[in-house]
């Protein structure tokens, strides 16, 4: 049977593959689409093995949020080039919304999450067969909360959420989303920094204030006000406000509403500071 054109856009539309692919599996099983859209799959799986021990360092990044949830994917690849395609920005969109919608608690449970009926990790293996590289889901994050907010950084590199005490207005969420993208915290305030990074803050200012010549009774208040000092750069409600510098994160928030604060957040960078 001969291959027409309605067939190999029929194929093309099913798979994505491209137009030499499909009219090779149409020819290959005589015109059997659903032959034909396997010869295309186990193509990708074939590729997938091949590429396995490639690194995959590039890739896109995306945010969502809803009214209590909101979620951050990277989907990632070998090269920018194919990081920019529009098909492989489309998945990773496709990925994310799909996670929202269920709520995914974990990567396992993404990869498990099915797109117009196609499992997620099926999904990713066909367009590697499309690409020739290697696609890995890189990361997952998630948070709930009473109110969210979700901000990807120009390029799909870095993407920020985070969750508020209250519904937070969408400007309002977006600038301390903005504010995370920017100044990379470590923790939402000082309660919450780990006690292995205080030690090692504190550690690091004694080191110092014993070679810059001060008495050893003076280096453990010294370190202290160090201390201070780097929690007003790496706490995101103590930081000055990129907007406004007159203002802390939390002063900011309190200026919009008194029992307004951020709960929790979370920040995917790739290849970026």
């Amino acid at each position: 049977m001969a291959v027409t054109m309605a067939d190999i856009s029929k194929l093309r539309k099913l798979t994505g593959a491209g137009m030499m692919d499909c009219k090779k599996a149409l020819e290959e099983t005589n015109c059997d689409m659903d032959a034909a859209v396997e010869i295309i799959r186990k193509k990708g799986q074939a590729v997938a093995a091949k590429r396995e021990d490639r690194e995959a360092s590039e890739g896109c990044v995306l945010s969502a949020a809803t009214d209590d949830f909101c979620a951050i994917v990277a989907l990632k690849c070998e090269t920018d080039f194919v990081a920019k395609n529009e098909g492989f920005v489309a998945l990773t969109k496709a990925i994310l919304d799909a996670a929202v919608a269920a709520k995914a608690k974990s990567l396992d449970e993404v990869k498990a999450l099915e797109v117009n009926g196609r499992n997620v990790a099926d999904l990713i293996v066909e367009e590697i067969g499309k690409t020739g590289e290697k696609m890995e889901l890189g990361a997952y994050e998630w948070l709930e909360g009473a109110g969210t907010t979700c901000y990807d950084h120009l390029g799909n590199k870095l993407s920020c959420i985070a969750t508020f005490t209250k519904p937070v207005e969408r400007q309002v969420g977006r600038n301390v989303a903005m504010q995370i993208a920017s100044m990379n915290p470590i923790s939402v305030g000082r309660d919450s920094v780990p006690a292995d990074v205080v030690e090692k803050e504190l550690e690091i200012a004694r080191e110092k204030a014993r070679q810059e010549g001060k008495k050893e009774e003076m280096l453990d208040k010294i370190a202290q006000g160090r201390l201070n000092k780097f929690y007003k750069e790496s706490c995101l409600l103590e930081q000055e406000y990129i907007m406004d510098p007159a203002l802390t994160i939390e002063k900011y928030l309190k200026a919009v509403d008194g029992d307004l604060t951020v709960c929790a957040f979370k920040r995917v960078n790739l290849n970026v500071d």
